[in-house]
């Protein structure tokens, strides 16, 4: 049931986010399901795709009765189910894990900007599709062999606090560095893992990019994928800590884009996005300086990386302005 009220700015904004999003997905989705020869993978992104289909329903609803006007999102132009394979061995289960990761951290603020009843049960019923997917994704990648899970470690059999300011030293040439607590190993676990699918996703996109320049900029994004990845092993291995955070997925050698240079070039903007904050998350709670420190340099390079993008689609016509707030200025000048 839609509420009388009527939607505040963030709640429009955040619905409207939410509408590109999910329509690229399901887009993604439906090729991807073309393509799968694993009736497991099937199901998974066809239950997937029903449960998100409805929900973009939800949003164009609201948005009718509230006389706004519907994004447009991305549509079956956006999508070429007659494209070769671009991609194999796990890779649509793997990005789709991905992609809910970015979806659960984004529900999570969507909630925090909401006050309408309709709208919080929506996210809420977003996220438990989202948490539900995850976790199947995450359980058929393991039993393939397509993911690997992040290194053992000693179990701590006493509880300690942190005495030294040396604790936190790395960037120090002659001074040793402390071995890797486990959050800083998980983080970096994490930076390599989505790197690498980063890194997949970004060369199939280059080797099919139609558009001269956003086939260069996805070259550039591709570089940038492997230097973060290299960045995050060297940091591992002088800590004596052996790095397997690789998927047997593979990118095939097809040059047939499945998808539009629009719908490509929105995908790493989000994916951008996702780095940044997971850049921040790292460079935040990683102790030792010089992770943080390379961690914040790395990020950096995201941030210019993902603007240089956001001109691309803005010069191309693909970036969909979002609603936004009257110019009054303008009103009283008219």
């Amino acid at each position: 049931m839609i509420d009388k009220n009527p939607l505040s700015s963030s709640e429009v904004g955040t619905l409207w986010l939410t509408y590109q999003e999910k329509t690229m997905i399901l887009r993604i989705l439906e090729y991807f399901i073309e393509k799968s020869d694993d009736q497991e993978a099937i199901n998974i992104m066809g239950g997937l795709w029903q449960e998100l289909h409805y929900y973009v329903q939800q949003i164009e609803k609201i948005f009718e009765h509230e006389g706004a006007a519907v994004p447009i999102g991305f549509t079956k132009a956006d999508v070429h189910l007659d494209a070769p394979k671009l991609y194999d061995n796990g890779f649509d289960i793997m990005f789709i894990r991905i992609l809910k990761e970015i979806s659960m951290g984004m529900y999570t603020i969507n909630i925090n900007m909401s006050y309408r009843d309709d709208i919080i049960n929506l996210y809420e019923g977003l996220t438990t599709i989202t948490q539900n997917i995850y976790k199947l994704a995450t359980v058929y990648l393991l039993e393939k062999g397509f993911l690997t899970r992040p290194p053992n470690v000693t179990m701590p059999k006493s509880n300690e606090f942190i005495e030294d300011k040396n604790y936190l030293q790395g960037l120090m040439p002659f001074r040793e560095k402390r071995s890797l607590n486990d959050i800083e190993l998980g983080c970096l676990h994490h930076s390599i893992e989505t790197n690498n699918i980063g890194l997949q996703l970004i060369t199939g996109f280059a080797q099919c990019a139609a558009n001269k320049e956003v086939k260069e900029y996805f070259t550039k994004g591709k570089e940038l994928a492997k230097n973060q990845i290299r960045m995050v092993e060297e940091i591992l291995l002088e800590s004596d800590v052996p790095f397997s955070a690789t998927s047997g997925s593979t990118v095939t050698t097809s040059t047939i884009a499945p998808f539009s240079d629009k719908l490509m070039m929105f995908c790493v903007y989000l994916l951008n996005g996702y780095g940044i904050v997971g850049g921040s998350f790292g460079t935040i709670f990683s102790l030792r300086n010089d992770i943080s420190m390379k961690t914040a340099l790395s990020t950096k390079n995201v941030y210019f990386f993902a603007q240089t993008g956001i001109k691309i689609m803005i010069k191309n016509g693909w970036l969909e302005e979002p609603p936004q707030m009257e110019d009054r200025a303008k009103i009283i000048k008219d």
